[in-house]
């Protein structure tokens, strides 16, 4: 182990990167369920859902060992969220233009999904996608992990836990409970959806106490301790508030892997005929879509994450950068030939390096159990997402932390950064918020006699991204 991923070198040691890795995966295990849902319209059960399901696994599985051997990080990679809903349109979008049905349109798409990936193995073995992390200016770069740490806050308060009833939903933390201006207007909204998200917030905060009372006293395994407490305090919640047995799905849980229907619906099912049948304009626009979204989406996670563990070096570069983007590029190949979506870097990664992970042992250790959840799915499923949002609020906390480095006296600086702030967390797009800190840096640079402080690559970036917020649909 110290051999392969320098263990002492880092400061570590394999327990920690172990319980790093399990920490990690069990703040990102939702995407193990939700990729299939979204992918496939919530079609559970079907040979299409359970291909998409083993290659979520799969894939993601293969892109971490390349993180964990070719960089030695501790970053986890997953289909993305966002790119993947993005997806899903793509393919209905398919559906209604040349009539095919959906899995023929699916296995049409991830046509695009593997140029996408060739693409990005190209640009990362000629350095071009390390060059375009250079060019990013250091404000910018020193905005992303704060920025982030408001996207994980809004995750962990909002999104993450929706809870349904028979008045309607999603209802959300923030919006429907700590949003109401009373609780007798958050009981009508809810329904009887409203024990439930009493529970949940409940959970949510015993989880999130736990967590930073334990780290106050130096315990490394603070975030996954205080996951358990609060998955332990949700179960105990369903059985004698909700009168739910939580472990029920167990007993009638199917435990043998798919394998038939991935090598039926998603294994290099890829239809070029159907594809071209979408049109080159049309084909050329998403592909250049899908690489501009994925490409800001990982390098942002990337710099922001190794930024709040220490990772970077004065000027905010990350050793083995080309090697963490070229796993991330084998990734999106992997998941376009075994049936899944754009696999990038998970912005959850910040949980297990937050719980000590340093090294590539993180990555496997997270690796391995997506791969194991190819046989023991039903039970990552009973994990509450309450708790997953102790750590990630907890972990949008510290990294909120660095707005510190920033020089909130220089507005080339604060504008940028600023912008950013409030465009992650409402966009739910690392990649779109840095577009937006970028085209606000360089209007400011250029109206203000500095131009030239601006490198030729940054123009070019920036005008991309006029193009793509206002040109491509």
């Amino acid at each position: 182990m110290e051999k392969i991923f320098h263990l002492q070198e880092n400061g570590t040691t394999v327990r920690t990167e172990i319980l790093a890795g399990l920490t990690t995966f069990m703040t990102m295990a939702y995407i193990i369920a939700l990729n299939p849902n979204l992918l496939t319209n919530f079609d559970t059960g079907s040979a299409l859902w359970n291909g998409v399901f083993l290659a979520t696994c799969i894939a993601s599985a293969l892109a971490m060992f390349c993180m964990a051997f070719l960089a030695n990080k501790p970053f986890a990679l997953a289909p993305g969220m966002g790119l993947n809903s993005f997806f899903a349109v793509v393919v209905s979008n398919i559906v209604g233009l040349t009539g095919m049905s959906y899995v023929e349109s699916f296995q049409s798409a991830l046509v695009i999904i593997l140029l996408e990936g060739i693409v990005f193995l190209i640009l990362s073995l000629l350095n071009i996608r390390e060059k375009i992390v250079d060019a990013i200016p250091l404000g910018i770069r020193l905005g992303i992990s704060p920025a982030i740490g408001l996207m994980l806050l809004n995750i962990g308060l909002g999104s993450n836990v929706g809870v349904y009833s028979e008045t309607g939903g999603p209802f959300y933390v923030m919006r429907d409970f700590f949003g109401a201006l009373t609780p007798s207007v958050a009981k009508t909204n809810m329904g009887s959806g409203y024990s439930t998200m009493v529970l949940t917030v409940v959970t949510m905060f015993v989880g999130l106490f736990v967590i930073v009372i334990l780290s106050k006293h130096g315990v490394k395994a603070s975030v996954l301790l205080g996951m358990l407490v609060a998955s332990i305090v949700y179960w105990i919640g369903d059985f004698a508030v909700l009168g739910v047995n939580p472990f029920e799905s167990l007993s009638t849980a199917s435990f043998v892997p798919p394998f038939s229907d991935m090598v039926e619906t998603t294994l290099f099912k890829f239809d070029f005929q159907g594809f071209l049948q979408i049109g080159w304009f049309t084909a050329i626009t998403l592909i250049i879509t899908f690489c501009m979204i994925d490409m800001f989406d990982t390098i942002g996670t990337l710099v922001g994450t190794a930024s709040r563990a220490g990772m970077v070096d004065k000027d905010g570069n990350m050793p083995n950068m080309k090697e963490a983007l070229l796993s991330d590029a084998i990734g999106t190949v992997a998941g376009a030939c075994t049936g899944t979506s754009t696999v990038t870097t998970f912005v959850e990664s910040a949980s297990g390096v937050e719980a000590g992970g340093r090294t590539g042992l993180t990555a496997l250790t997270t690796g391995i159990l997506f791969l194991a959840c190819i046989f023991i799915a039903p039970i990552a499923a009973i994990i509450p997402a309450a708790a997953t949002s102790s750590a990630l609020i907890y972990v949008g906390v510290l990294m909120v932390m660095g707005l510190k480095n920033v020089n909130f006296d220089d507005m080339d600086q604060m504008v940028p950064v600023s912008l950013m702030l409030i465009a992650m967390p409402i966009s739910g797009s690392i990649g779109h918020a840095i577009g937006i800190g970028l085209i606000s840096y360089t209007v400011i640079k250029v109206f203000t006699g500095k131009a030239k402080e601006v490198s030729a690559l940054t123009y070019v970036i920036s005008a991309l991204f006029l193009v793509k917020f206002f040109l491509i649909v």
